[in-house]
């Protein structure tokens, strides 16, 4: 299922919708396949729940990591110090961490003219229902294209990340499939992935197509 990636794998959707922990899995899955992986954060906006903070995994995963120049300081200061171009020339798979909304589809944005004169690049958009703004899939669908405008890059292809959390069971992601069903149809895009926790995931195994099964990564700052 991973074999048919692209080498540029963007990773869009709302805040607090998956973005990080789907992206850590990815590579981490992407690593231990053999693939050469580098992890961009290109989330400048929100200070929480961002690749930055996973270093250690990446490490052990000979995973390269490039991040803003402040990621895992003090300083909230949106600097992005990447050479994007020579990047995307080298071997190897690459994940782009975007940060949420049309915020972080403007900083996405700033490299449009590249990523529109590179073949083999998709742009997922991850939908959460039960995240707030994306429970109505015309909400979903209304912030999507907003993510879409700000990054002058339109959206390939849609992944299924719905959750809550450690709470999460087998029939809320099934209460799912319906919302994805009818962005799918409404937006012409095929469902790449529908995400679920490993023991998750063994419950639904045969009820939807491309189920990948994850580890979580990303805990509450709470927890």
């Amino acid at each position: 299922m991973l074999s048919n990636l692209s080498k540029i794998n963007i990773i869009t959707g709302h805040y607090g919708c998956g973005k990080t922990n789907f992206a850590v899995n990815l590579a981490v899955m992407l690593a231990n396949m053999g693939e050469k992986v580098t992890v961009v954060d290109l989330d400048i906006v929100n200070p929480y729940f961002r690749t930055a903070d996973f270093t250690e995994i990446f490490d052990n995963a000979n995973i390269a990591l490039m991040k803003p120049q402040f990621a895992n300081t003090n300083l909230d200061i949106p600097s992005i110090n990447f050479d994007l171009a020579s990047l995307l020339k080298q071997d190897g798979k690459v994940i782009i961490d975007v940060g949420g909304d049309d915020a972080g589809g403007v900083a996405l944005g700033r490299y449009q003219d590249i990523l529109a004169t590179t073949d083999n690049v998709t742009m997922f958009y991850l939908f959460n229902k039960y995240r707030y703004l994306t429970q109505d899939s015309d909400d979903a669908l209304e912030l999507m294209h907003e993510i879409e405008a700000a990054a002058k890059i339109k959206a390939d292809a849609l992944i299924n990340t719905s959750n809550l959390g450690e709470e999460t069971t087998a029939d809320d992601i099934r209460a799912t499939f319906k919302s994805m069903d009818e962005i799918s149809q409404k937006t012409g895009l095929g469902i790449a992935f529908t995400v679920a926790k490993k023991d998750i995931a063994n419950e639904l195994s045969g009820e939807v197509e491309n189920l990948l099964p994850v580890e979580i990564y990303v805990k509450q700052i709470w927890s």
